[in-house]
């Protein structure tokens, strides 16, 4: 009777077991099959978030309303910190916190430990693959964070491939972090080849090769850019040669068709590719031939692909957000997206990649056309301030006491302060209550200030999340709605970097492998992607995340 008893209580025990290991198993498969294949990061230069309904009914089925239509759309996607600058944004975007954090500042800033200007991705220890120009000294070694791709690469062994591409350096070095198997950007300043840097591999991959010895470079620039619809269908953009245009150097008027063949001399040659659709026409190119020759979504690890498309920010700068160009360049890119789509479907299976779409800042409206329209706006003398800030150091303390004022901060010379034995405060708080009266400066606000309070509402918690201890300078200063230095009125439009929504409002759309259908309207700061991709493949967070997981889009 007990050896029957016996083997009752191990056979339950047996099967007990059994099952629960068959239930790991299970589970385990579980996970593993909901984490695709790869991961498709796509940054839109400076679009706005408005740009999506306005240019709707342009779109294609398969571009931009594909993914709103069968992704989830986070329709109150903010940026939470200042300056709104295309460096920062992509960097925000992938480490999942602000600069306070990950320590990009601009995309130039004054460096106060070697007392001068620096470029976020600039680095002289490696050299250009690609050209024998300086255009790919680059690394990000300034990024004091890791990024999505980073903690993917951490979590796989180093397995799986983490490769970023646009035209500009920054929205690929950032992007890509600092474990990218490659980073890839134009020189459209030297040679127009795409290039990188030997801080990625020895030598660019044969197929790179083969693209830069084709005439896709030459094709691009040898056709007239006429709109790619009938004109007539452009109507939530103002009428063609609009007076708050820049016309391209050599061109007198901003009229469609731009014959960019006879344009090339006078702006840059290759240069005039980033400020056309047909950049963002070769960045697709260049991202489908990296899925292909790199086998993305084909290995037993999951891949990421970071693509940056800059065109949209060079053509919405000169011509401007209500232009024909403008809704003209995203109309072509609504079919760039649809291309990149179909590609996906085919080449990685449609069940097999996540995507995510967003932008690294917005816009505002002209502002010859806000107060053409009584919306106060305005434009301020930035070399006057600079001067006034100087010559109140010195009428105040003998000295001038500033080393530097950029990206709406001042650095003070603090040696200088020592030297004369003066208390830095003092020179702070002058300064502040000097500046606040200069015209179209709205807030001020000093270092001390930001490190002995905490702020977490509005324009004073934007600066502080935007505010570095260690790099930041002694006072930050925010300008009124819709001012931009008269500097741009001769080479720009409109430009971006502030505070306010028609900068921090962009689009984030996810699609695909593990997401829900569906739309929200709940605000959600940008640094929650990177938490949420991240949430996803069930990885670690990037070490400085101070995002949250947007669990409602999660299937």
């Amino acid at each position: 009777m007990k050896k029957t008893s016996l083997l009752i209580l191990l056979s339950v025990v047996f099967f007990s077991c059994k099952a629960q290991l068959n239930n790991q198993i299970t589970s385990s498969h579980i996970m593993e099959t909901k984490k695709p294949k790869l991961v498709i990061g796509i940054v839109v230069d400076q679009m706005r978030y408005d740009y999506l309904a306005r240019f709707y009914n342009n779109f294609s089925d398969g571009g931009f309303k594909r993914l709103m239509k069968d992704g989830y759309n986070l329709k109150n996607t903010h940026y939470n910190y200042v300056p709104t600058k295309t460096a920062i944004g992509h960097a925000s975007i992938y480490t999942g916190t602000a600069p306070e954090n990950h320590g990009i500042m601009g995309n130039d800033w004054y460096d106060k430990y070697i007392k001068e200007r620096v470029y976020c991705v600039k680095d002289e220890n490696y050299k250009t693959l690609g050209s024998n120009s300086k255009e790919g000294e680059m690394s990000p070694h300034r990024l004091r964070t890791t990024t999505v791709g980073d903690q993917l690469h951490l979590a796989q062994n180093m397995n799986g491939k983490v490769i970023a591409v646009s035209i500009k350096n920054r929205g690929s070095v950032l992007p890509g972090g600092h474990t990218a198997n490659a980073a890839y950007w134009f020189d459209d300043k030297q040679v127009g080849q795409w290039i990188s840097s030997s801080y990625y591999m020895n030598e660019l991959p044969n197929w790179v090769k083969k693209i830069n010895t084709s005439d896709t470079f030459e094709n691009y620039l040898s056709k007239p850019w006429n709109t790619y619809l009938d004109i007539n269908k452009y109507s939530n953009s103002h009428k063609d040669n609009s007076p708050y245009e820049d016309p391209y150097e050599g061109s007198e008027k901003p009229i469609f068709p731009h014959n960019i063949q006879n344009l090339r001399e006078e702006n840059n040659n290759f240069l005039l590719l980033r400020i056309t659709p047909f950049g963002n026409n070769l960045t697709t190119d260049f991202a489908i031939n990296a899925i292909e020759n790199e086998q993305l979504g084909k290995s037993e690890f999951t891949d990421f692909l970071a693509i940056s498309y800059t065109s949209t920010d060079e053509v919405g700068h000169r011509f401007g957000p209500n232009s024909i160009e403008l809704e003209d360049t995203f109309v072509r890119l609504d079919r760039d997206i649809e291309r990149l789509l179909n590609h996906l479907d085919s080449n990685v299976g449609v069940n097999n990649y996540t995507l995510f779409l967003t932008s690294d800042h917005g816009v505002t409206e002209v502002p010859k056309f806000l107060n053409d329209i009584k919306i106060p706006a305005g434009y301020r003398n930035a070399k006057q301030i600079i001067q006034k800030v100087k010559d109140f150091t010195k009428a105040h303390f003998g000295e001038d006491l500033v080393e530097d004022i950029m990206n709406n901060q001042v650095f003070l010379n603090h040696n200088k302060i020592k030297e004369l034995k003066i208390n830095k405060n003092k020179v702070v708080d002058a300064l502040i209550d000097e500046m606040i009266n200069y015209k179209n400066i709205y807030k001020i606000t000093s270092a001390r200030t930001l490190q002995s309070s905490q702020f977490t509402e509005g324009i004073m918690g934007m600066i502080q999340r935007g505010y570095n201890q260690k790099y930041s300078g002694d006072i930050i200063y925010i300008e009124t709605p819709s001012t931009l230095s008269d500097w741009y009125l001769k080479v720009e439009a409109t430009n971006h970097g502030s505070p306010y929504n028609y900068d921090t409002h962009v689009p984030l759309l996810f699609y695909g492998k593990g997401i829900k259908k569906g739309s929200s309207h709940e605000y959600h700061p940008i640094i929650d992607i990177a938490p949420t991709v991240s949430a996803l493949l069930d990885i670690e967070f990037p070490s400085g995340n101070s995002g949250k997981v947007i669990e409602k889009i999660l299937e």
